[in-house]
C-alpha cells in the first residue's frame, strides 16, 4: 500500500472512504436499502437484516451523486430512486428491481420528488415543479397515469398517505403571513382539502406519519418557538402535544403498536433519538454515544422485532447503521463504518465553544456599516489540526437554515489533513434554537449573521494562542459560499484568502434563475422580492462590493447547479475583471467551473477533484506547512507517529 501520509495519498484515501447514504427499511422490516460507494462508485445495496448479507442491486445505473433519497415499493421487490442529469437535480423517478432492472416511473419536466409510497401497491405521491411552483401529483402505478392534485401558489410538499391510501396529508401556506406553514388533509385525488390549523398563524407545521389506525397524524410545529411533537386526532379535530418544551424536537414516525412515536431531540451540537409513550407522555432518550443520530431523511425506519434503524456518527467516527432495540435499549451494528488506512483516533475531534456576539466585530465593516444588534450566545465547533502555529479556516454552514453538529465531516478532515484548524459557527439564523433565532436572519442576509462569524474568528484568535492570526481563510459552500464572498468584501482585513464554492453573489439574479420553490421558500421568505426590497437585494449582494476584495479568492462552481446557478460565479468573475482584478494562479483571483457536477457531489472522483483544487490553492496562496500536513492525519501505527 502507498504511504497515505504523502499529500496526494492522504486526499485520495479520504475521498475513497466508503459512505452510506439514505438508508430505508423495507415494508416488512427485514431489509435495508441504502446508497453505498464501497466499490468506488455510488450504487444501491440491500442488506438482509437477519443474515447480515449485503447485495448490490444496481450496476452504474443510479446517480453518481447520492443527494436524493430512496423509497421502497409496497411489495418490497423494487426501490424507487431519483435520477437526474449530471447532478442538475431535474429528477425523474425510476425503479430498480432485485434483478437489477431499471425502468422509469414518473417522468416530467423540472424536478420530481417522491413524497410517499402507498401501502396499496398502486399509489405514489410525488412533488413536481413542472407547472412552475412545486405541487403534488398522484401517480397510479398500474396505469402509469399521473394526475395533479394540488395547485397552490406556494411550495407544497411533505406529503404522507394514510394507510388506506384514501387521504393525503401535506404542508403549504395560503395565509398572508409569508413565514407561515399549515398542515392540510385532503382526499387522495386532492379534493376536500382541510387546513388542520394546528399551530398559530406565522408558525410552521408539518405532517410526519399516519398512525396505523388511519385516524391519527403525527405532526410537528414551532408555535411556542422550539419545535415540538404532536399527535392530531382527525375524529376529534384536536392535537395532543408531547414533552415539556425544554428542547427542540421533531417527529419521525409511529411505531407499529400505535402507542409510541419516535423523533429527534436537539441539544447544542448533538442530536438524540427519543421515543414517546403516548399513554404517559413520557420521553426516553436512546442510549447512544454522544454525536448525531438520525432516522434518515425519508422512508421507513421501522425494523421487525421492536427495533428501529438509526444512523450514528460523531466528529471522529464515520456514519454507521445500527439496529436499536426499544425494549432493551441496546443496539447492534448492521453496517460498520469503513476507515481505510485510518482509525477514529486519527481524525480531529470537535470542541464545542460559545461566545457573545452583538453581530458587529471589532474588524472594520467595509461594505455595509451596522449598528450593534441584539446580543446572543453563539455556539461554534473548533477542530484543532495540531499544527503549531496553526492556520485557521472558518467554514460557515450552508442553508442558511441549518447548523453544524458533532458529526463526521469529510471536508473538515480534509482541511485538517492540510494542517488547518477549522472553525464552524452556528450564527443567528441557524436551526436547533427555535423559530425566533431562525428569524433573526430574515431581512438581514449579510448582516448580523455575518458579524457573528467574524466575531467567532476574533474570539478564537484571541483565546487560542496557537492560532496564526496571519493565516486565516474563509471557505464555504452554497449559503456558506455566500458567506465566503461576503466575509471577504465586508471584513477584508480579517482574511488572508478565501474560497467561495457554489456560492451566491447576486441576489436579484438568483431570485430570477433558481428553482421556483427555492425562489419563494428561500429568497422571498427571507428577503421579500426584488421589487419589494430593491435596495436590500443590491446592498447585500457581494458583487456590489467587489472593489473591497483584497485577499486572493478562489471561485469554484458546478456547471449543472440549479439551486445556485453557474451565473452566480460568472457574474462575480466578470465584475472582478471589469474592476481591474487579474485572474490566474498568480493573479488576484482564481476561477474553476466543475463539469458534470451540480450543487456539490458525493461522488468519490468528483470529491477528490475538489479536494485537490482546494489543496493546491491553499498551498499557493496561504503556504500550507507540508510537514504539518503530512502528520496531521497520519494513520495510527505509522512511522510518523
Amino acid at each position: 500500500m502507498s504511504d497515505p501520509t504523502e499529500p496526494d495519498d492522504v486526499l485520495e484515501s479520504l475521498a475513497s472512504l466508503p459512505t452510506l447514504a439514505h438508508p430505508t427499511v423495507s415494508p416488512d422490516g427485514t431489509a435495508v436499502a441504502t446508497y453505498y460507494d464501497i466499490t468506488g462508485r455510488n450504487e444501491l445495496h440491500v442488506l438482509d437484516v437477519g443474515t447480515g448479507e449485503r447485495v448490490q442491486w444496481s450496476d452504474g445505473n443510479v446517480p453518481r451523486n447520492a443527494r436524493w433519497y430512496l423509497n421502497w415499493a409496497a411489495d418490497g421487490d423494487r426501490v424507487f430512486f431519483h435520477l437526474d442529469d449530471g447532478g442538475d437535480e431535474q429528477n425523474d423517478l425510476y425503479a430498480l428491481s432485485r434483478a437489477g432492472e431499471v425502468e422509469p416511473v414518473v417522468e416530467m419536466d423540472g424536478q420530481v420528488v417522491c413524497n410517499d409510497v402507498g401501502e396499496d401497491g398502486r399509489t405514489l405521491i410525488v412533488g413536481s415543479n413542472r407547472d412552475g411552483q412545486m405541487n403534488l401529483y398522484r401517480h397510479d402505478l398500474p396505469t402509469g397515469e399521473t394526475t395533479k392534485i394540488t395547485a397552490y401558489d406556494r411550495a407544497t410538499g411533505g406529503a404522507v398517505l394514510s394507510p388506506g391510501c384514501d387521504r393525503v396529508a401535506y404542508a403549504t401556506n395560503e395565509r398572508d403571513d409569508f413565514d407561515n406553514r399549515d398542515v392540510y388533509i385532503a382526499d387522495v385525488d386532492g379534493s376536500n382539502p382541510k387546513n388542520l390549523e394546528i399551530g398559530e398563524v406565522g408558525a410552521e407545521s408539518y405532517a410526519a406519519d399516519w398512525g396505523p389506525d388511519g385516524r391519527r397524524l403525527l405532526v410537528g410545529d414551532n408555535s411556542p418557538d422550539l419545535g415540538r411533537i404532536g399527535v392530531y386526532d382527525t375524529d376529534a379535530a384536536a392535537v395532543t402535544w408531547l414533552g415539556e418544551g425544554d428542547y427542540e424536537e421533531s417527529p419521525t414516525a409511529f411505531l407499529p403498536d400505535g402507542e409510541r412515536v419516535i423523533g429527534i431531540r436537539v441539544r447544542d451540537a448533538v442530536s438524540v433519538p427519543i421515543v414517546y409513550d403516548l399513554q404517559t407522555g413520557e420521553a426516553t432518550e436512546f442510549d447512544l454515544p454522544e454525536g448525531v443520530a438520525s432516522f434518515g431523511q425519508a422512508g421507513n425506519p421501522i425494523l421487525e422485532g421492536d427495533r428501529v434503524l438509526v444512523t450514528h456518527t460523531s466528529p471522529t467516527t464515520r456514519p454507521e447503521l445500527l439496529a436499536y432495540d426499544l425494549s432493551t435499549h441496546e443496539y447492534e451494528t448492521l453496517i460498520e463504518a469503513e476507515y481505510g488506512p485510518f482509525e477514529p483516533a486519527d481524525f480531529a475531534d470537535a470542541e464545542y465553544l460559545t461566545f457573545e456576539s452583538d453581530g458587529v466585530p471589532e474588524t472594520r465593516q467595509a461594505a455595509v456599516e451596522h449598528d450593534p444588534y441584539a446580543s446572543f450566545e453563539i455556539g461554534a465547533l473548533l477542530y484543532d489540526s495540531g499544527q503549531r502555529p496553526s492556520p485557521l479556516i472558518v467554514n460557515p454552514h450552508g442553508g442558511p437554515r441549518s447548523r453544524d453538529t458533532k458529526r463526521f465531516d469529510l471536508y473538515t478532515q480534509v482541511l485538517v489533513s492540510q494542517g488547518f484548524s477549522v472553525l464552524k459557527v452556528n450564527y443567528r439564523g441557524s436551526t436547533g434554537r427555535g423559530r425566533a433565532f431562525v428569524r433573526e436572519l430574515h431581512d438581514d442576509w449579510g448582516g448580523a449573521e455575518q458579524g457573528d462569524v467574524a466575531v467567532g474568528v476574533e474570539h478564537v484568535c484571541s483565546t487560542y494562542d496557537w492560532i496564526d492570526e496571519d493565516q486565516v481563510v474563509v471557505f464555504g459552500g452554497s449559503y456558506g459560499g455566500y458567506s465566503a464572498y461576503w466575509q471577504l468584501v465586508q471584513y477584508p482585513a480579517l482574511y488572508d484568502a478565501g474560497i467561495a464554492w457554489i456560492g451566491v453573489t447576486d441576489l436579484e439574479d438568483i431570485h430570477a434563475n433558481t428553482m421556483p420553490h427555492f425562489r419563494t421558500e428561500l429568497m422571498e421568505k427571507y428577503l421579500g422580492t426584488p421589487e419589494e426590497n430593491p435596495e436590500l437585494y443590491t446592498e447585500r449582494s457581494p458583487v456590489t462590493h467587489v472593489e473591497n476584495l483584497t485577499a486572493p479568492l478562489f471561485i469554484v462552481h458546478g456547471v449543472n447547479d440549479r439551486r445556485v446557478p453557474i451565473s452566480q460565479a460568472r457574474i462575480f468573475r466578470d465584475a472582478l475583471l471589469a474592476a481591474g482584478y487579474a485572474e490566474g494562479p498568480d493573479g488576484d483571483f482564481e476561477y474553476e467551473e466543475l463539469g458534470e457536477e451540480g450543487h456539490a457531489s458525493s461522488d468519490q472522483d468528483q470529491k477528490l477533484r475538489t479536494f485537490q483544487l482546494l489543496r493546491d490553492f491553499l498551498d499557493r496562496r496561504v503556504g500550507t506547512a507540508r510537514a504539518g500536513a503530512a502528520t496531521a492525519l497520519a494513520p495510527a501505527g505509522s512511522d510518523d507517529d
